[in-house]
Protein backbone atom coordinates (compact mmCIF):
# COMPACT_ATOMS: atom_id res chain seq x y z
CA UNK A 1 0.00 0.00 0.00
CA UNK A 2 1.42 3.37 -0.99
CA UNK A 3 0.71 6.48 1.03
CA UNK A 4 1.21 9.83 -0.62
CA UNK A 5 2.05 12.52 1.91
CA UNK A 6 1.02 16.15 1.87
CA UNK A 7 4.25 16.90 0.02
CA UNK A 8 3.68 14.77 -3.06
CA UNK A 9 7.41 14.34 -3.59
CA UNK A 10 7.63 12.15 -0.49
CA UNK A 11 6.06 8.69 -0.48
CA UNK A 12 5.98 5.62 1.75
CA UNK A 13 5.59 2.13 0.39
CA UNK A 14 5.78 -0.90 2.67
CA UNK A 15 7.66 -2.73 -0.11
CA UNK A 16 10.41 -0.08 -0.35
CA UNK A 17 12.95 0.68 2.39
CA UNK A 18 10.75 -0.80 5.10
CA UNK A 19 7.99 1.72 4.54
CA UNK A 20 10.16 4.66 5.61
CA UNK A 21 9.46 7.94 3.79
CA UNK A 22 11.49 8.17 0.57
CA UNK A 23 11.83 10.64 -2.26
CA UNK A 24 9.39 9.56 -4.97
CA UNK A 25 11.06 7.80 -7.88
CA UNK A 26 14.11 6.91 -5.79
CA UNK A 27 14.99 4.55 -2.97
CA UNK A 28 16.54 7.43 -0.98
CA UNK A 29 15.14 7.71 2.53
CA UNK A 30 14.29 11.18 3.75
CA UNK A 31 16.20 10.30 6.95
CA UNK A 32 19.40 9.63 4.99
CA UNK A 33 19.23 12.95 3.17
CA UNK A 34 18.46 14.78 6.42
CA UNK A 35 21.39 13.07 8.18
CA UNK A 36 23.75 14.36 5.49
CA UNK A 37 22.32 17.84 5.96
CA UNK A 38 22.42 17.88 9.76
CA UNK A 39 25.48 15.78 10.61
CA UNK A 40 27.67 16.39 7.56
CA UNK A 41 26.59 20.00 7.12
CA UNK A 42 25.76 19.65 3.43
CA UNK A 43 23.77 22.52 1.95
CA UNK A 44 20.65 21.87 -0.15
CA UNK A 45 22.70 22.55 -3.30
CA UNK A 46 25.34 20.02 -2.21
CA UNK A 47 22.65 17.47 -1.34
CA UNK A 48 21.11 17.90 -4.80
CA UNK A 49 24.46 17.30 -6.49
CA UNK A 50 25.57 14.44 -4.23
CA UNK A 51 22.28 12.55 -4.52
CA UNK A 52 21.41 13.50 -8.13
CA UNK A 53 18.21 15.27 -7.07
CA UNK A 54 16.66 18.54 -8.03
CA UNK A 55 16.35 21.26 -5.42
CA UNK A 56 12.59 20.76 -5.18
CA UNK A 57 13.14 17.17 -4.07
CA UNK A 58 15.73 18.25 -1.51
CA UNK A 59 13.55 20.98 -0.05
CA UNK A 60 10.53 18.67 -0.01
CA UNK A 61 12.52 16.12 1.98
CA UNK A 62 13.75 18.76 4.42
CA UNK A 63 10.24 20.18 4.79
CA UNK A 64 8.85 16.70 5.39
CA UNK A 65 11.47 16.12 8.09
CA UNK A 66 10.70 19.37 9.90
CA UNK A 67 6.96 18.64 9.72
CA UNK A 68 7.57 15.19 11.25
CA UNK A 69 10.71 15.95 13.27
CA UNK A 70 9.71 14.36 16.57
CA UNK A 71 8.66 11.05 15.04
CA UNK A 72 11.67 10.90 12.73
CA UNK A 73 14.12 11.77 15.52
CA UNK A 74 12.52 9.09 17.72
CA UNK A 75 12.92 6.56 14.91
CA UNK A 76 16.57 7.55 14.42
CA UNK A 77 17.26 7.07 18.13
CA UNK A 78 15.52 3.67 18.08
CA UNK A 79 17.62 2.70 15.03
CA UNK A 80 20.81 3.68 16.87
CA UNK A 81 19.83 1.62 19.92
CA UNK A 82 19.01 -1.36 17.69
CA UNK A 83 22.31 -1.03 15.80
CA UNK A 84 24.26 -0.86 19.07
CA UNK A 85 22.46 -3.97 20.31
CA UNK A 86 23.22 -5.85 17.10
CA UNK A 87 26.87 -4.84 17.36
CA UNK A 88 27.04 -5.97 20.99
CA UNK A 89 25.39 -9.28 20.08
CA UNK A 90 27.86 -9.77 17.23
CA UNK A 91 30.82 -9.08 19.51
CA UNK A 92 29.45 -11.52 22.09
CA UNK A 93 29.11 -14.19 19.38
CA UNK A 94 32.72 -13.62 18.30
CA UNK A 95 33.93 -14.02 21.88
CA UNK A 96 32.00 -17.27 22.26
CA UNK A 97 33.46 -18.63 19.04
CA UNK A 98 37.02 -17.75 20.17
CA UNK A 99 36.49 -19.34 23.59
CA UNK A 100 34.60 -22.38 22.32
Amino acid sequence: MMTIHSIDTIVSDTRVRGGHPIIAGTRLRVADLVASHIYRGLTPDELAVNYALDLGQVYAALAYYYQHKTAMDDQRRADVVRAEQLLADSEAQKRLIRVG
